[in-house]
């Protein structure tokens, strides 16, 4: 069959790409060579450290077209999100390291500033380009320079509103701004061809640009009637020709739709909108295919965003094919327990709803949509209209259960405020992603949502411990109507627990002991539970008796569990996957009201240190953090005065 490994073969075009002065010389015909050894670099690459592969695979030709066109990085180019930039992080002088991507100490998944000033904007969470393009192009234009402002842009974040409102507002001003829209899922444009291609080159032309100009300026000085009519025809032309009537409705010039893996068709237009001296906004419609070239092939479900590690098989025609790495989980995601827990709701009651902002696969709620596909609804790249858009349904008596990674609920922060909390509707916030995500890193990490939701008044707010207890959470979440709601459960696996047929409603407020002690008591909320679990091992072992409780619920706190360990112990250690600011926050709040802070009570909150932790695996993320056993036990000792026993072996 051929060779196993992860080496991409000779690359000799693009060994003498990595000077981009030497790649802006080259011609149409070597652009192609090294657009296909790059397209093997990036699937060699990250098969060995997974990634988001299909992304970067669709804009191959265009990532190529962009920085021969361009003089990248005085020309700033902005990608949105970053999934689809690793080909560009290896064209622009981070290809000795691009094995390294998402691994610890290496290079970033997403585009970052610190990490290449070929990075001029940093990113990961989708349809901020063209608000920091068209802020650069502000910038620029107040210190009389010139230089490009490029937003490459797909379809998918589109579908944001802050992407329009950005658009909106550089047509209002008619500030100088290239656009570059990937499509390359939606076909919101037929097909393209030579034809289109043909039509699009001329559009982009200085003569036709200019021949345009004059036209309009003709018919400025004719009657109103007839200039108004020159307009109409002008408009329902390009429509004609481009379909580009929504952009030019916002003020853009639109170009397109062009074939972005054809370079015949791309350099010339990119050529055309560089020279142009038109001051307008310019989008430039260009279609690719998501994951071409894709090892696991074209129908493979695994191109349309990311993929685990896998093996190169080069077979006997050269091509690269993929060969999957199977590992069978020791438990199920809590992804899964999630969505199999509210389909266990939804088989018993009718009302129930879920709602998603373009993660059905990410949230679980795939699987809910193939059990209830009308009752359950994909709002795109919306998080403000997915919260008060279940806030609707909510105030007509259904329980929609609202599903969005705590990083992205951010977005819809004003939302929760306003739409929901201050209307006491019983919308349920199902938070994935909370705590470190590992490879994804700080963009990703949902570090602050118990900070931030924990504020807001008439809020429940649980935590789930382990997959059993987040069953139990859905099935609460299910059974309040009072008001809303919150449950958070981190990226990954689950710890192996027996799981329960349907979850059973936990008492609202309510905390439990796992384990009875003496002088220290380990307080949790979350998945920290298994660290509190072995730091409570180690304590005995040097002769420290350690309570272990399992608080549950952030809001309402269960205070009467927590005063009774505060008068029982001599040290309490609150431990949470999150910011200042939350769970340990309630707590040091309510023992300074009931007045066991004014005697010899210690307290120690562990919480995320006050800065981003960079991508690694979880494990490290957390003891770089200072949330592993080994933390919690140094921070039991440091509190009885032990500290010059930290980090050494029980028996010594």
């Amino acid at each position: 069959m051929g060779t196993t490994g992860h080496n991409s073969g000779a690359t000799p075009h693009l060994d003498r790409a990595a000077d981009l002065d030497v790649l802006r010389r080259m011609g149409t015909e070597e652009l192609r060579r090294v657009a296909e050894e790059l397209r093997r670099e990036t699937i060699a690459a990250v098969s060995g450290t997974g990634g988001h592969l299909g992304a970067g695979l669709g804009v191959v030709e265009l990532t190529v077209a962009l920085h021969h066109v361009f003089r990248t990085p005085h020309d700033r180019l902005i990608w949105d999100v970053g999934h689809q930039a690793y080909p560009h992080k290896i064209l622009t002088g981070r290809r000795d390291r691009i094995r390294t991507l998402r691994q610890g100490g290496g290079l970033s998944g997403f585009t970052r500033r610190s990490e290449s000033e070929f990075d001029p904007f940093g990113a990961a969470h989708s349809s901020t380009s063209i608000s920091a393009a068209l802020g650069m192009a502000v910038a620029r234009d107040l210190a009389g320079e010139r230089r490009h402002a490029i937003a490459v842009i797909g379809d998918g974040s589109m579908s944001a509103g802050m992407a329009y409102e950005a658009m909106n507002n550089a047509g209002a001003t008619r500030t100088r701004l290239i656009v570059i829209l990937n499509d390359n899922d939606m076909s919101i444009a037929p097909p393209t061809g030579a034809m289109s291609a043909y039509l699009s080159r001329l559009i982009s032309s200085k003569p036709y640009l200019g021949l345009r100009s004059l036209a309009r300026e003709v018919a400025s000085h004719l009657p109103r009637p007839f200039f108004e009519a020159a307009e109409r025809a002008e408009e329902f032309a390009r429509g004609i020709v481009s379909g580009g009537t929504l952009f030019e409705e916002m003020g853009f010039y639109y170009v397109g739709p062009i074939d972005g893996h054809n370079l015949d068709h791309l350099l010339p237009i990119l050529r055309n909108v560089r020279d142009s001296r038109d001051e307008r906004p310019v989008l430039v419609h260009v279609v690719t295919q998501k994951g071409r070239g894709h090892p696991f092939g074209a129908e493979a479900a695994d191109r349309y965003h990311a993929v685990n590690t896998f093996d190169l098989v080069v077979n006997p025609s050269g091509a690269l094919q993929a060969k999957p790495r199977s590992a069978k989980p020791a438990a199920p995601s809590y992804t899964k327990v999630f969505a199999d827990a509210l389909i266990a709701e939804a088989e018993a009651d009718p009302k129930i709803v879920a709602v998603t902002a373009a993660m059905p696969t990410g949230t679980g709620l795939d699987a809910f949509a193939r059990r209830f596909p009308k009752r359950c609804f994909d709002v795109g790249i919306a998080e403000q209209h997915a919260v008060t858009f279940a806030a609707g349904m909510a105030a007509e008596g259904l329980k929609p259960f609202c599903a969005i990674y705590s990083t992205f609920l951010q977005r819809g922060y004003d939302q929760i405020v306003h739409d929901v909390m201050l209307q006491k509707l019983p919308v349920r916030f199902a938070i994935d992603r909370a705590g470190l995500v590992g490879a994804d890193g700080a963009t990703h990490a949902g570090a602050y949502d118990l900070a931030y939701l924990g504020c807001l008044p008439d809020m429940v707010i649980m935590a789930a411990a382990d997959e059993a207890e987040l069953a139990h959470m859905v099935a609460t979440a299910a059974a309040y109507d009072a008001g809303p709601s919150a449950f958070r459960y981190p990226r990954g696996e689950g710890v192996g627990v027996t799981l329960p047929v349907r979850g059973t409603p936990l008492s609202i407020g309510k905390g439990r002991i796992v384990r009875e002690g003496t002088t220290v008591a380990l307080v949790s909320l979350g998945m920290r539970l298994g660290e509190c679990r072995k730091a409570a091992d180690e304590l005995a072992v040097r002769g420290l008796s350690a309570t272990i409780a399992d608080m549950r619920f952030l809001k309402p706190l269960d205070t009467d569990l927590l005063l009774r360990l505060a008068r029982s112990h001599e040290v309490i250690v609150t431990v949470e996957e999150g910011s200042i600011g939350g769970f340990g926050s309630h707590v040091l709040h309510a023992l300074a009201h009931a007045g066991l802070l004014d005697g010899g009570l210690k307290v120690r909150p562990l919480v995320l240190p006050d800065r981003p932790i960079d991508h690694d695996t979880q494990a490290r993320q957390y003891a770089d953090a200072g949330l592993d056993a080994a933390a919690i036990v140094a921070t039991v000792l440091s509190a009885l005065g032990r500290a010059e026993e930290a980090g050494r072996p029980a028996s010594a």
